[in-house]
């Protein structure tokens, strides 16, 4: 049974994958809500999406949002590490 952590995606083969919700958040002066999801089994690929008003995933293309992504990406970790200290 998956948890809130954790969903099943499919990928681009169209295989059935599970993933684990790394950090969900909204971009500042826009509506959109993006989430971050990492392959648990390689947890240095991180994938950003939005979550659509029709509760679905699209992927982040655009060259400056996938920035922002990264962006949020690295701060996150740097708080995680800084919490570890």
């Amino acid at each position: 049974m998956l948890d809130a952590n954790h969903m099943v995606i499919v990928n681009e083969d169209g295989e059935e994958v599970e993933v684990e919700v790394l950090l969900t958040f909204e971009a500042e002066g826009s509506d959109k809500r993006y989430v971050l999801i990492v392959d648990p089994e390689n947890e240095d690929n991180v994938f950003p999406f939005i979550y659509t008003e029709n509760g679905e995933l699209e992927e982040v293309s655009d060259p400056e949002e996938l920035d922002m992504c990264a962006e949020v990406l690295n701060t996150f970790y740097a708080e995680e590490t800084d919490d570890e200290s």
